[in-house]
């Protein structure tokens, strides 16, 4: 995995204020990857509970990371009981890693 711990504390913690505490945050995609290079951050954000404007969350968590890590690219997918699962969700929960 790619991400230096501070990276992962601040990742946490951007997904807790905004998400809550009981949601969960995994890293999937390039970054999981330690032979590859660059790449931006993926992250599958699941919560247990329903959400109301995933839209706006999902930006939220992106812009609020991406500016705590100096404007690195970051990509949110969310995953809560009243939105669609797409392929993407399955891919990201296959090779996700749980941070």
């Amino acid at each position: 995995m790619r991400l230096k711990q501070y990276q992962i504390e601040i990742i946490r913690r951007a997904v807790a204020e905004l998400a809550g505490d009981a949601a969960q945050v995994s890293l999937f995609g390039s970054r999981t990857d330690d032979n590859a290079r660059g790449g931006d951050i993926d992250l599958l954000v699941e919560l247990p509970h329903p959400v109301d404007e995933p839209a706006w969350l999902s930006a939220r968590v992106s812009g609020r990371i991406s500016l705590r890590l100096g404007g690195r690219k970051v990509d949110v997918v969310l995953s809560a009981p009243n939105l669609a699962c797409l392929p993407i969700h399955d891919e990201a929960k296959k090779q996700g890693i749980v941070l």
